[in-house]
């Protein structure tokens, strides 16, 4: 058993490792969850910073790639090249 010294909360050793194997789940705008390799499909106009480049509503992006972080998909996106965005501006498809 491993005790908390603060609050004395008790667990079995078993546990604390199921629990630090857990991974950050990661949802589009939907709800649907997403995974590595996955496909997705923009829904928002969205602009390249540094750039007079947009990637426009509808565009479907093959193979993502989740990371950790506030830009948590990793992708390459056809005419613009390696890019991270959002959850929050995909949908699964």
């Amino acid at each position: 058993m491993i005790v908390c010294p603060e609050c004395a909360h008790k667990w079995s050793q078993e546990a604390a490792v199921d629990s630090a194997d857990d991974e950050k789940l990661i949802n589009d705008a939907n709800g649907n969850r997403l995974q590595d390799g996955d496909t997705v499909a923009v829904i928002k106009d969205l602009k390249v910073k540094g750039s007079s480049l947009v990637v426009k509503v509808g565009t479907k992006i093959k193979n993502i790639r989740l990371v950790d972080g506030d830009h948590d998909i990793d992708c390459k996106i056809d005419g613009v090249g390696a890019m991270k965005l959002k959850s929050e501006f995909v949908k699964k498809i």
